[in-house]
Order: C-alpha cells, then sequence, then structure tokens
C-alpha cells in the first residue's frame, strides 16, 4: 500500500527511450515499414496514438486497403502491392475473407509483436520535437493517457507517418495543405489558382438484420433534414462501411485542427441516414435493421504533404514516367473529391484512371531540408492532384516499406536519407529481396547463388489449349483474351462462337502502348469474320510480327448476336478481360474525361472476379512454351511482360524443379516466390473473398539436396513467398523442390527461386 498526504506539486512518469529508428505512426505504412526495418536488424520504436494500429484500416475506421488493384477496376494488372503490405493481405485472405475488421487488427498487433526488435507504444501521442541543430531532429516527446507516462523518443533517423505529418511539422520540415495551380507544376487538372480546399473526412456505419422488428430513436443531434445531403434518394440498405465513403465532410476547414468539429458533423449525418432509413418509410425491409456500429474518429483523407527532393506530379501518373531511383510504384485513380462532401450538388468524387502503373521514387520519400527525416504514408513529397492517386493505403505501405529498407543502408553505413540516393541500386535490389515489387527492375543481387544456378524440370507446362468447358459468354460487352507471346508471329488461334443469326464480329490483335501497362491501345491487325447462324469455328492466322517479348490482346468485339466459350482452365499469368463497367472506380467502359485537363481517353478491359473469369477456350497449332523453367531466375517474381513463371505439366504428378550448379555450394537460406494471384486485390475488410488460399498457390512441396536427402518439407502454404533458413548449412551441388499441383486443372508454378 502507498500512503502520500502530499502537498506538494507532482510530475507524471517520464522514461527516455533509444532506438535506431522511430516511427511515428501505426498505420499501415508505420507497420509495414516497423516490420521491415526490424526484420533486417534495426532496432525499432513504433508510436501509435490510437489503441490499436492500423489507422484508416483498422477496426476504428474500418476502410479496405487498396492501392493499385482498383477493386480490379481498371487496367492495372497482376499489380498488388508486394513485400509486407502483401504478406497482411494474404494473411488476412487466409484468416478472415469475410473482412472482419476486428480479426484484422489482430493480425497487425500479431506481425508486430512477434518482432523482437519492435518496441511497440500504443495510446502514445507525440507533441514535441528536439533539434540537435536546424536541419536535425534528435528527439520526439509523446505521452501515454493510459499510464501517465511522457516518453522522449531519441534515434538517429526518424521516420514519420503519422497521417498529419506531426513529426515533420514540429521539426519544421517544408509542408503545403491545398491545391496548387495549374502553373506551377505544368498540371492540366489543377486549378487555375492554388486554393486551400482539400480532400474530407468519413465515417462509416455498420448495420445488422436482428430478425425482429427494431425502433430507432435518432439523437438529438442528428441531421434535422435529409434533403441537405443531396444523394439521399440513392441510399440503399445494402450500403455500409466502407461503402458509404461519400458521407464525407471538411474539406472548406482545416482537416488537421477541425477535426473534432468536422467529426461531430459527420456524426449528425451518418444518425440522420439511419433515421431516415429506418423511419421515413421508404425502407420497410429495414423494420428488423439496428444500426450496430459507427465510428468513433473519422478517417481522414488530406492534410499536410511534405516536400521532398521531387514532387509527384500528375504527368508522372498520367504519362508513367520511368525513373532511375524508383523504390515503389502506385495505380490508383487520381482520386479527387468536391470540398463541399456529402452536402455537394457534384458527383462524390472525379477518378481519372492512367493507362496503367507508375513509379514512385525515392527522392519523393524524404524532407528535403529535415536531414534525417524520412516521410511515409500519406505523406510522402506529391502535388495536391499526384496525391489524389499516392494517398492511399496500398500505395503508402509499399512506399513505407522502401522507407524502411532505405534507413537500414542509412544506419549501415551512417548517411543521411538523401545520401542513399547515390545507393540507389543498392536500395532496389535489397527491396526486391524483400518482396516488393519495382516496375521495369530485375534481379541482380550477386549474393544470390541461384542467379548463377541452371534451372531445369522434370516437365514444364506446354500451352497448346484451353479447352471448353460447355458455358458460353454472350458478348454483351467486349471480351479479350490476354496472351504471352515472343518475338514474331504468334500460332494460328482456333476457337468457336454461337451466333443467334448471321452477323460478323470484328477481331483486334493489340497491345499496349506502354510498358507497365495492359491497355490495348495499339490495334496491330484487324479482321472481321462473317459467322453463320449456330456454332461456329474461327481460326485466325494473324500475320504481324510481335516486335518484342510481351502480353498481347485477341480482342472480340461487342456483338449481342454473338456468344464465346469459356474454358476452366486456370494458368499462372493468363487472363480473360472484358469491356465492362466497374462503377465502384468510375469505369463506365470508356474513361472519356473533359478536353485539356490531361487525361488520357481509352477503353477498360478488367477481368471479373473468381469464381467468374474462366478464360476464353481455345487453340493454338503450336504451342506457347512460356512457363520455362529458365523463368524463376529471369529476375521477376510475379507476371510483368510474360508470365515469369515455371509450370510443371499437369500429366506430372510430382512436377519437380531442379537449380543444378557446376560445382558444390554453401546454401544457408532458401526463397521461393509463388503465385497468390497478385491481380486479386483482396480489399482487408467488408468485401467477402471467395477462397482463403489463392487457387494458383502451391500448398506442399518438397526440398532436396543433390544425394537425395530431404531437406525441408513444407505443407499448407497460402504465402506469396516462403524464406526458410536452413538449420545447418547446406553443401551441394543440385538443389530439387518437388511440388505438388494446386488443383487438378492449375499446375504447379513458381516465380523465382533464390538461394544464400
Amino acid at each position: 500500500m502507498i500512503v502520500n498526504e502530499g502537498g506538494n506539486a507532482r510530475s507524471l512518469f517520464s522514461e527516455k527511450v533509444n532506438a535506431d529508428l522511430v516511427i511515428v505512426g501505426g498505420g499501415v505504412s508505420g507497420v509495414c515499414s516497423a516490420i521491415t526495418a526490424a526484420r533486417e536488424g534495426l532496432n525499432v520504436v513504433l508510436v501509435q496514438d490510437r489503441p490499436v494500429l492500423g489507422g484508416n484500416a483498422s477496426s476504428e475506421v474500418r476502410l479496405w486497403i487498396l492501392g493499385a488493384t482498383s477493386h480490379m477496376g481498371n487496367n492495372n494488372r497482376w499489380s498488388r502491392e508486394g513485400g509486407l503490405i502483401d504478406e497482411l493481405l494474404v494473411e488476412n485472405t487466409y484468416r478472415n475473407p469475410e473482412g472482419n475488421p476486428v480479426i484484422f487488427d489482430t493480425i497487425m498487433l500479431e506481425k508486430v509483436i512477434k518482432e523482437e526488435n519492435i518496441r511497440l507504444f500504443l495510446n502514445t501521442a507525440v507533441y514535441e520535437v528536439s533539434k540537435k541543430d536546424d536541419d536535425t531532429i534528435s528527439a520526439a516527446t509523446g505521452f501515454c493517457s493510459q499510464n501517465q507516462t511522457t516518453y522522449i523518443f531519441e534515434a538517429p533517423y526518424f521516420c514519420d507517418a503519422s497521417g498529419d505529418g506531426v513529426v515533420a511539422f514540429l521539426a519544421g520540415a517544408a509542408f503545403r495543405m491545398g491545391a496548387e495551380s495549374r502553373d506551377e507544376f505544368g498540371e492540366k487538372f489543377a486549378p487555375s489558382k492554388e486554393y486551400g480546399e482539400l480532400l474530407g473526412h468519413s465515417i462509416y456505419f455498420y448495420s445488422k438484420d436482428t430478425g425482429k422488428p427494431v425502433r430507432f430513436i435518432p439523437p438529438a443531434y442528428a441531421l434535422d433534414d435529409i434533403r441537405k445531403v443531396p444523394r439521399y434518394k440513392t441510399f440503399s440498405l445494402k450500403d455500409q462501411g466502407c461503402k458509404l465513403w461519400w458521407i464525407e465532410y471538411g474539406g472548406r476547414l482545416d482537416t488537421i485542427k477541425a477535426t473534432e468539429q468536422i467529426k461531430w458533423e459527420l456524426w449528425k449525418v451518418v444518425y440522420g441516414v439511419w433515421n431516415y432509413i429506418k423511419n421515413s418509410g421508404n425502407f420497410p425491409e429495414a423494420e428488423t435493421y439496428t444500426l450496430e456500429w459507427v465510428g468513433t474518429i473519422p478517417g481522414k483523407r488530406e492534410s499536410r504533404r511534405f516536400e521532398g527532393d521531387y514532387m509527384l506530379r500528375q504527368q508522372d501518373i498520367v504519362e508513367q514516367v520511368q525513373y532511375d531511383d524508383a523504390v515503389s510504384f502506385g495505380g490508383w485513380s487520381i482520386d479527387l473529391h468536391p470540398a463541399d462532401g456529402v452536402f455537394s450538388e457534384l458527383p462524390g468524387c472525379n477518378q481519372w484512371h492512367s493507362k496503367g502503373i507508375y513509379h514512385i521514387p525515392y527522392r519523393s520519400l524524404y524532407s528535403r531540408n529535415i536531414s534525417n527525416l524520412f516521410l511515409a504514408g500519406r505523406t510522402i513529397s506529391a502535388t495536391h492532384v499526384a496525391y489524389g492517386s499516392t494517398r492511399v493505403m496500398g500505395t503508402s505501405a509499399n512506399s513505407a516499406q522502401a522507407v524502411a529498407m532505405a534507413a537500414v543502408i542509412a544506419h549501415e553505413r551512417k548517411i543521411l536519407p538523401a545520401n542513399v540516393l547515390d545507393h540507389i541500386r543498392e536500395l532496389q535490389q535489397r527491396l526486391l529481396k524483400s518482396g516488393q515489387f519495382i516496375p521495369g527492375i530485375t534481379n541482380g543481387d550477386e549474393a544470390d547463388l541461384a542467379r548463377n544456378g541452371k534451372a531445369k524440370a522434370t516437365s514444364e507446362f506446354s500451352l497448346l489449349s484451353l479447352p471448353e468447358n460447355g458455358e458460353i459468354y454472350p458478348m454483351e460487352t467486349g471480351i479479350a483474351q490476354l496472351l504471352p507471346a515472343d518475338a514474331g508471329k504468334l500460332p494460328a488461334i482456333r476457337f468457336h462462337l454461337q451466333a443467334e443469326e448471321e452477323t460478323t464480329v470484328t477481331i483486334h490483335l493489340a497491345i499496349s502502348s506502354r510498358t507497365s501497362s495492359f491497355t490495348p491501345d495499339q490495334i496491330l491487325e484487324e479482321k472481321k469474320i462473317k459467322l453463320e447462324k449456330g456454332r461456329n469455328c474461327v481460326e485466325l492466322h494473324f500475320d504481324t510480327e510481335i516486335p518484342e517479348q510481351q502480353y498481347v490482346f485477341v480482342v472480340l468485339r461487342k456483338n449481342p448476336a454473338v456468344a464465346a466459350y469459356l474454358s476452366n482452365a486456370r494458368l499462372t499469368g493468363l487472363l480473360s478481360l472484358f469491356q465492362a463497367e466497374n462503377k465502384a472506380v468510375s469505369n463506365t467502359g470508356v474513361q472519356t474525361p473533359p478536353e485539356d485537363i490531361g487525361i488520357d481517353t481509352f477503353e477498360f478491359w478488367t477481368p471479373k472476379r473468381r469464381p467468374e473469369g474462366q478464360n476464353l477456350a481455345m487453340s493454338f497449332s503450336r504451342p506457347l512454351h512460356i512457363y520455362s523453367a529458365s523463368n524463376v531466375n529471369n529476375g521477376y517474381a510475379r507476371p510483368y511482360l510474360s508470365p515469369n513463371a515455371w509450370a510443371g505439366s499437369l500429366a506430372d504428378p510430382h512436377p519437380s524443379l531442379i537449380i543444378k550448379w557446376d560445382q558444390a555450394i554453401t546454401i544457408r537460406s532458401i526463397q521461393l516466390s509463388f503465385d497468390t494471384d497478385f491481380d486479386h486485390p483482396m480489399e482487408s475488410v467488408l468485401m467477402h473473398h471467395p477462397e482463403s488460399v489463392m487457387p494458383f498457390c502451391i500448398r506442399n512441396y518438397y526440398i532436396y539436396d543433390g544425394q537425395g536427402n530431404l531437406v525441408e518439407s513444407v505443407t499448407g502454404n497460402y504465402q506469396s513467398r516462403n524464406t526458410i533458413t536452413l538449420r545447418t548449412p547446406l553443401v551441394t551441388d543440385t538443389l530439387l523442390i518437388k511440388c505438388e499441383h494446386p488443383a487438378d486443372n492449375i499446375p504447379a508454378a513458381v516465380f523465382e527461386v533464390r538461394c544464400y
């Protein structure tokens, strides 16, 4: 027992904490950055001002994580972000395909606390920064409301992943709020004059059917006149969670200082919306529904943006500019919202897509005037227009992993963040090793022993046909088959079409005009095929020479009188595409922007979600040899210009991949990369996923040495990357990886093998 009669003023607890890297902000970006740095050996402090990790993705806000995949509603194929964010999303899909945000909280927390090199401080808000000199941070001070302790976090490097940029702001880092003028960066989508309007905050709600009548008495502060919300006529009882993104407010206010004011206004709207649904009489189906959950803190979109040595611009996104210092990529649309949010008569957003994914350069990921400060999450160096794309969590987390690896290099070399630019190739290679995908950057890791070995296999899948399954697809929209092709002519292609009447179908052979794009905007050849009523056999002989290895599109243009036959064959790096709408991301089949806003006009060709999305049934006059064993060390670990995978023959019950060296080598660890369908967005909450394990992923495999000794056996795998650290170093001249096919109609496939 403690007895203290007191009388004098007292101080609360205080503690100094030292680390190699202090990361402020425990959203998805901060989590991915902390784990990456910790796994590379840094002592990391992760400071989060909320009781849970995840930020906008947490159970407190409940926004799904998205990035370049954009609900599969754009032309970005196989573009789910890699590395840590991929690991989190794959894990969540395995454990939580229903999209329960509380379960996702536990996954993020588990991943962090499993890392011995991370010290996590929850409920701790940073409010002060100390500086060694004008451009160097020495410490950040935070207060934990739960244990009444002030923490002084000291480190040579700091990373601001706080969303509002609290550390960067307190340190005096150069920043911006609001939109730049059109003239400053030559952005045609920017306003003619700069202004201070911002993207607003949102609060979501969930409802539940109780199976019995439930009444609702609104709180006194609920919005009294639903007509103040122009889109009230489009309300649906089915919309809940982050499908209510349009309940947005605050764009005309200071989205940091006025956050509490904005929150109260959003609460008014939420309870007003629910009152309208329950009590207007326009939703009789809502009689048995109750309001299950309402957010208590708003999800923020925009506040401060900090200046790096380069500010990403609209042109970088639209034109897919390639940068030598690329360390990440984006692909979400340029997504800007009206300043009045839910009270605006304008559409809730303007989403303009690029033709494919774009580079994010390292120069945008550190402060230009605070020498030891990295920028992660939505604080990175981008204009207001470009920020409309870079701000989403998948993209932010991808860049945050790059920041962490840059901090590792800075720590090892005792240099400042800006000087890591002199070691950009090392940074890129270490990111690839950790699972990151950087468009156009291939594995050149000199320490990877597999690069010097020769890969062969007991069998290789040859694509001779995609057999019909009896189903047909009525061509109310166009359908296309995306095929990998080597330089030269395609083999003859044969398939069947069912016609209701005599008609003509137009078929295009097309490619993309830009690397990192899957937009069939360059037509190489057109054929018009006359069809008789009934089943028609179509044989295509294209004369065009494909200039280099790339994906090509065999496009069947829309014809409602025709149906195409489908195939159940599922293969790594092979997709059918449809010119269909996806209104969730402003995809209406064709992007037709107003003139002179610097946005491209093009068609959307997108896949369907499983269990739909079968390939177009077809056969070839000669097989496509696209799944060679040599692909496992070609430098890519996902489909890009080709599938980049070895796949075994389905006739081979235990296809085996063999890496052979000229002489014995010593192996301490083995990394394998598998196909977890990088085209699938894996939204973290709300959306239900049809499988917990991606159908292309090898579940079971066995590794043997050159003498036939079992080195490792793995069963039940579901992750994209497996790293096997051997208990004792293995000396061998041969590595054999014996695989099991994931399913009877899906061949075993491996993207990459690395050995160290």
